[in-house]
């Protein structure tokens, strides 16, 4: 079985230089070179480790483990680091990291930290519920719930709805949902997006005290836990 790893790292001579190795050794690799592409990617879920920068543009290796985490994940991180200090690696471990290299580091060594994580018994399989205050959706039944009301969604309608509770609490802008979920990786300029957030809004949050789904003005969208 082919195994995904994600490489975030913003040096593109050490990221080839990974890329080659674990390519090599028969790993199908995807990278990002900052932290926001990183996080989006990670977030996206479907690799089996994520080698991670501490030190990256854009967002920091600490803040990205700390989100995706946040995001429920527990796809094993190791992080690299030029910094060898002691607290530095606390922090880190700290902040949900499962391992630490210090750079410059073997090749040999990264290859066999990564196979060691990877032999380690996951401490929760892939969650199949996915929540944000009362609202559910079981992803093997494929029914959402809202309290004690069905919702009934069409297949386009789950999949933006899942997508946004995979990143409850974080703003989900016009430009992921296109390629996220209708793979478009421009702006189309098209209100698609935004019909559609209309209609699961009035799904989600009819009759409701508390709305989830918000609007957040010049930004995106978000699933609020409130």
């Amino acid at each position: 079985m082919t195994r995904r790893i994600l490489i975030i790292e913003d040096d593109e001579e050490t990221r080839e230089f990974i890329s080659r190795g674990f390519a090599e050794e028969g790993y199908t690799i995807e990278t990002a070179e900052n932290g926001r592409d990183g996080l989006y990617l990670a977030t996206d879920g479907g690799f089996e480790a994520i080698i991670l920068d501490r030190m990256l543009p854009e967002m920091d290796g600490l803040a990205l483990l700390k989100s995706i985490r946040a995001a429920g994940l527990t796809t094993p991180v190791l992080m690299l680091t030029a910094m060898s200090a002691v607290d530095e690696r606390v922090r880190g471990l700290r902040s949900g990291a499962d391992d630490y290299l210090v750079k410059p580091f073997s090749l040999q060594e990264l290859l066999a930290r990564v196979e060691a994580l990877l032999r380690r018994p996951q401490e929760q399989s892939e969650t199949t519920l996915l929540t944000c205050n009362n609202l559910e959706m079981d992803l093997v039944r494929r029914t959402v719930r809202r309290g004690t009301r069905d919702l009934t969604l069409t297949p386009q309608e789950f999949k933006i709805l899942e997508f946004l509770l995979r990143r409850k609490n974080r703003v989900v802008t016009r430009s992921m949902l296109l390629e996220g979920i209708w793979d478009y990786h421009f702006d189309p300029k098209t209100n698609v997006v935004d019909v559609h957030i209309s209609k699961l809004r009035k799904q989600v949050d009819f009759g409701s005290e508390v709305p989830l789904l918000q609007t957040v003005r010049g930004a995106g969208y978000m699933l609020a836990d409130a």
